[in-house]
């Protein structure tokens, strides 16, 4: 039993299921600069730099399902604020880490932790 890879997908693609998958997909082009739209009734599929993150309404069959997702950014105190901005609420303001890196966290309004880092080394 093997990986099936796929030229367009990576091999692991985080699916976001909420109530509101337009409003989701719209924060995170606001606060990530995530780009793709809404096609039928697919899922969104949204680019963040080389990864894919899907997004929807669970089609009837998958309840809610929150994340926890670990982002690289260019500039966490940037990110941070626009989170903020749009709505998300500060858990860990942007602090740096014994290890070197910059992070900061936010909880958006349907729940999805997103842990915005920026690596120093």
């Amino acid at each position: 039993m093997g990986i099936s890879e796929s030229a367009n997908r990576p091999t692991v693609t985080p699916r976001i299921i909420t109530d509101d998958p337009a409003g989701v997909a719209d924060f995170l082009r606001r606060v990530l600069g995530a780009e793709g739209e809404a096609v039928g009734d697919r899922p969104v599929e949204l680019r963040l730099g080389d990864s894919l993150v899907l997004v929807s309404d669970g089609g009837g069959v998958h309840t809610t399902t929150p994340a926890f997702l670990l982002v690289q950014v260019e500039d966490t105190d940037a990110a941070f604020a626009r989170a903020v901005e749009a709505g998300a609420t500060a858990e860990e303001s942007p602090t740096d880490m014994p290890w070197g890196d910059r992070r900061a966290t936010v909880r958006d309004k349907w729940g999805n932790t997103w842990q915005l880092t920026t690596s120093r080394s």
